[in-house]
């Protein structure tokens, strides 16, 4: 018998690759103000660290993910060394073999995989000197803390 979950997934299903957006950060004159204003007149469900946008895994329907969207203090080093006002992170598979495939293409690779409950994160650097955050996700450790959610 086949497993209906299985038959449906790609071969190449832990190729190293990007997978989708995990986040938008971006300076704000006043995050608080920023959260309220987006809450107020576009209906974001904001928490401390912006709002959590939900949706479903287009290979997986019944898996939540989640997409974090954060203003951040102006004076913040997070985005460093980058100049931008704004950082992406990316939703990434085998975040492992995505480092060795980027350092063998000459990418500049800022820091060491760092591992939490809920993700292993990465930073690199792009040809235009925007700083970039992979983020290979945990979601169920979102889904398990019953956030609000925009949706």
């Amino acid at each position: 018998m086949t497993d209906n979950k299985n038959a449906f997934q790609n071969p190449s299903d832990n190729e190293p690759k990007v997978t989708g957006i995990g986040g938008i950060f971006f300076f704000s004159e006043d995050p608080e103000k920023t959260k309220n204003w987006y809450s107020k007149h576009l209906g974001l469900e904001v928490n401390q660290w912006g709002s959590s946008f939900e949706f479903r895994n287009a290979n997986r329907p019944d898996e939540i993910n989640y997409l974090q969207w954060s203003p951040f203090e102006i004076a913040s080093e997070y985005f460093k060394p980058s100049e931008k006002e704004f950082m992406i992170n990316y939703r990434v598979q085998n975040i492992e073999g995505l480092v060795l495939k980027l350092k063998a293409g000459g990418v500049t690779v800022l820091d060491e995989i760092e591992t939490f409950d809920y993700g292993k994160f990465v930073h690199i650097m792009d040809a235009e000197g925007n700083k970039i955050e992979l983020w290979e996700p945990v979601d169920k450790v979102f889904t398990e803390m019953n956030l609000k959610t925009t949706k």
